[in-house]
């Protein structure tokens, strides 16, 4: 197992701590858990693409790392009891965020299925979506008494995202029919 892979399977192992940091409001703890996280999934593909250690684990492997990490924490921050109310997030934004990540997958099946292989490279705005919700989650872990803007900023650039990738996708499955 090469480097970035094994930064992506730290990244998925941290995912229980920082629930459970968040769970007994260890908000600070659960920062520095988060941060750790953010980095690994950020010298992960800097080491995959500049030792040339792009593997099929890590292109499977990082995404849904990324996802277990931030659906998470947004599900954490919408049902934890006990947390103020700055940042206690209303229970439509885990919807909005883990929704796009379940029609993203359907997608993902459904082109497989008609067209045999699906081009797994991210796009622009879903890339700015992961930092927007990184961002989101952060501004709660510092306890940023406005953190509510962050969120549906997030909610907006999700299905933003969501729209366009359902869009590639159709277009995808069209081109092969």
């Amino acid at each position: 197992m090469n480097w970035p892979n094994r930064l992506t399977v730290l990244r998925i192992l941290l995912v229980p701590v920082f629930i459970t940091a968040i769970v007994y409001r260890r908000l600070v703890f659960a920062a520095v858990v988060f941060l750790i996280a953010s980095i690994t999934d950020a010298l992960d593909g800097y080491l995959a693409r500049v030792l040339d250690q792009r593997t099929e684990f890590g292109a499977m492997a990082d995404p849904l790392a990324d996802k277990l990490l931030l659906n998470s924490a947004f599900l954490s921050f919408s049902l934890v009891a006990g947390l103020p109310d700055h940042l206690r997030m209303p229970i439509y934004v885990p919807i909005v965020v883990i929704s796009r990540d379940a029609i993203i997958m359907i997608g993902v099946f459904a082109i497989t299925h008609f067209n045999g292989k699906v081009e797994g490279r991210p796009t622009v705005i879903g890339k700015i979506t992961t930092f927007v919700q990184m961002v989101t989650i952060l501004s709660l872990l510092i306890g940023f008494k406005y953190s509510s803007f962050f969120w549906n900023i997030t909610v907006a650039v999700t299905v933003v995202s969501g729209l366009d990738y359902v869009r590639r996708g159709m277009r995808e499955i069209n081109a092969k029919s």
